[in-house]
């Protein structure tokens, strides 16, 4: 268990920032490589923690992935040139990295079994398996498949329309990877359209699946060529500097290279609500994922509901928005985000015991929180909940607090965003701005 203390800051948040390749395309870029016929380079990738267990998982699985200058190369074995595992699979902290393989594992012929930390271990995965049954598959694990180990004896799948009653990208993107082995074409629905990673990168694949709405169809057993794979920064790491900058007077930062794929950008659409002075440049487009540059300078901001149409875009990004509502002027209300309950801690309950013990004034709900912004807030010990989210969180509250904030069990922040301390230091002590 580690700890790290940060003090509020003395200088504003200046300069050019990279921050690490996107998580959920990391994840989907290596599974898909190693499901790809030939090599797949992968530039940009992510190197938190979550992402390298997917990495190890891939090669357990006979996919070869190897450094190279630029990144890494897969040399995928196609859709069935997979091999059985001679270890579990251990997933970590990542409910993308389980969740994702357990639909590729669901259509193999042999056996293996998928784990994950304490935390991980204990996040529904019914959600997943039920579609996968449906499908055909054979899956068993805690609590009649509800919890992690979940142990998996590939079969023959068979193409289902799948009705999600939530609107998951995980669940979404299970299915269509078991979809690849199955027999016919499958079909997904959503109540809500969320983030299209999966969908974006299996038509840059070559793979014809057809979107309409919140509907996805998806051929079985349509295999692809590999190609060269360019990840963009992660807008939800982005995400907390973004916040620092509007929240510390007098700073101004670009953000290069940022993803900006219209199912992640909920952040964007609140923080510019709340009156956030931000401006995106140099708009391209790379392996089928919009990015651009993002430029924020501090501002004032004020608070605003958060309603259910909004929080998949957003679910990731919660926790900070939560410490742009407590400086915020007014009241801000966060409703039917109960998904936050079921991440890698419960976050509602984390960031409402977290804040009120900073002295603002927030009240826990079912599905969210009210939050009373306030212009200063108070330095205290807190509690991280080994979720990395929560760390990065904090941290910036203490740039805008009035007295250092103490956080433990800091070395988690490792499962996505390396290097967070450093780059964040790196701001606080650059005075050039961006051009």
């Amino acid at each position: 268990m580690s700890q790290f203390t940060i003090f509020p800051a003395k200088n504003p948040l200046c300069g050019t920032v990279s921050v690490p390749g996107d998580k959920s395309i990391t994840h989907r870029a290596l599974i898909l490589g190693a499901l790809a016929q030939g090599q797949t380079r992968i530039t940009g990738y992510s190197e938190g923690e979550d992402c390298l267990n997917t990495l190890r998982a891939v090669r357990e699985l006979g996919a070869v992935v190897q450094e190279i200058p630029e990144g890494l190369e897969v040399t995928g074995k196609g859709l069935w040139g997979l091999h059985e595992p001679s270890n579990v699979l251990d997933c970590g902290n990542s409910g993308t990295g389980l969740r994702l393989l357990a639909g590729v594992l669901a259509g193999q012929n042999f056996f293996s079994v998928l784990t994950g930390d304490a935390s991980l271990r204990s996040r529904p995965m019914g959600r997943v398996v039920t579609p996968l049954r449906q499908m055909g598959a054979n899956i068993s694990g805690r609590r009649g498949g509800e919890l992690a180990p979940l142990a998996i004896q590939g079969a023959v799948l068979k193409a289902v329309l799948y009705e999600s009653p939530v609107a998951s990208a995980q669940i979404k993107s299970c299915v269509l990877l078991a979809g690849l082995f199955a027999e016919g074409t499958t079909i997904v629905k959503e109540p809500r359209k969320s983030r299209d990673h999966t969908e974006r990168l299996l038509t840059y694949l070559g793979v014809p699946l057809q979107v309409d709405g919140c509907t996805v169809h998806l051929p079985g057993r349509s295999s692809f060529d590999g190609k060269p794979i360019a990840v963009p920064g992660d807008i939800s790491a982005a995400a907390f500097f973004m916040v620092g900058a509007s929240l510390v007077p007098d700073s101004d930062i670009l953000l290069t290279g940022i993803g900006l794929n219209p199912e992640r950008t909920g952040i964007l659409d609140i923080l510019l609500e709340m009156g956030a002075d931000i401006t995106i440049v140099n708009r391209r487009e790379v392996s089928g994922e919009p990015v651009g540059d993002i430029r924020v300078r501090s501002s004032p901001l004020r608070g605003m509901t958060i309603g259910p149409e909004l929080i998949p875009k957003t679910i990731d990004e919660l926790p900070i928005l939560c410490v742009a509502a407590a400086l915020a002027n007014g009241e801000t209300r966060i409703t039917g985000a109960q998904e936050l309950r079921v991440k890698e801690t419960d976050r509602i309950r984390a960031m409402g015991t977290e804040l009120a013990r900073l002295q603002v004034e927030i009240e826990e709900k079912p599905d969210g929180l009210v939050i009373n912004g306030r212009s200063s807030i108070r330095g205290a010990s807190c509690q991280s909940y080994g979720d990395h989210r929560v760390v990065m969180s904090l941290a910036i509250c203490a740039l805008v607090a009035d007295s250092p904030i103490t956080i433990d069990d800091g070395e988690c922040v490792e499962t996505s965003f390396p290097g967070f301390q450093s780059k964040l230091l790196d701001l606080l002590t650059n005075s050039k701005r961006p051009l």
